[in-house]
């Protein structure tokens, strides 16, 4: 038996969860909330020591993850289907994505937005988004079929009346989007798909991304990720949200 398949079949048992952006506020936070349920969560992001340390805390909080480096501005279509058969040969399987990464670099006039900047907030929260999510589309099949357990698609979208005030430039528009692919790939799987498309709006948390739109936060309803993050995993957790749009309670 090769160290892979040992691998797989000590795993096979655990539940695998993709989560985008694993060392950003929410995404760490859904990360620790998961391993404690006994699921093996695959960290992706850009920075290896940042994800070091996501993983040892989650590590110390439930089930081992695993390190996935990946830089989504600049990953093309085929790095997305050699990170869907790493996950499947190592893992065996992959039960749910969450899409919890986000580019944000501060409210800009349209007319002043450097067109690279414009380019990267459209791709990293809008393109690389889709391109993964059809890599995974094949193993997320597979997986449920096998199990008779619906795998998931978690799309985390921003307030869509907030975003589209001015100033809010490819972030604002590539959120706008986020939400009709939801709906749009979900009424394309029908009802009765063996894989569930769903969004998330977490409301106003205090991260680094809502600090370059807000210097000074007073919205008394702002929550630290952590508080966030168990309402977000109850709802992949449901089978009942496909094509939906849920918002954290508040």
């Amino acid at each position: 038996m090769t160290e892979q398949q040992q691998v797989a079949d000590a795993t096979a048992s655990n539940p695998v969860v993709l989560v985008t952006g694993a060392y950003g506020g929410l995404g760490a936070a859904v990360a620790g909330e998961l391993a404690e349920q006994g699921v093996t969560v695959v960290l992706l992001g850009r920075k290896v020591r940042q994800l070091e340390r996501v993983y040892d805390a989650v590590n110390k909080r439930g089930t081992e993850p695993v390190l996935y480096p990946l830089d989504l501005e600049g990953a093309s279509p085929d790095d997305y289907f050699e990170l869907m058969q790493a996950i499947g040969s190592q893992l065996g399987r992959l039960d749910a994505v969450v899409h919890a990464a986000a580019n944000f670099e501060g409210l800009t006039p349209l007319n002043q937005l450097d067109p690279a900047k414009l380019a990267r907030a459209l791709h990293v929260n809008f393109t690389s988004m889709a391109w993964l999510t059809q890599a995974a589309q094949p193993l997320l099949r597979e997986t449920a079929e096998r199990t008779g357990v619906p795998s998931k698609v978690m799309i985390v979208v921003d307030d869509a009346e907030r975003v589209s005030n001015p100033f809010w430039g490819g972030y604002g528009m590539a959120q706008l989007s986020r939400r009709q692919f939801v709906q749009m790939q979900a009424r394309e799987l029908g009802e009765k798909s063996p894989i569930h498309v769903m969004g998330f709006m977490p409301g106003p948390m205090r991260t680094m991304l809502r600090s370059r739109a807000y210097a000074d936060d007073t919205n008394p309803q702002t929550r630290n990720p952590a508080d966030v993050a168990p309402a977000l995993v109850k709802v992949l957790n449901s089978d009942n949200h496909h094509g939906q749009i849920i918002g954290a309670p508040l």
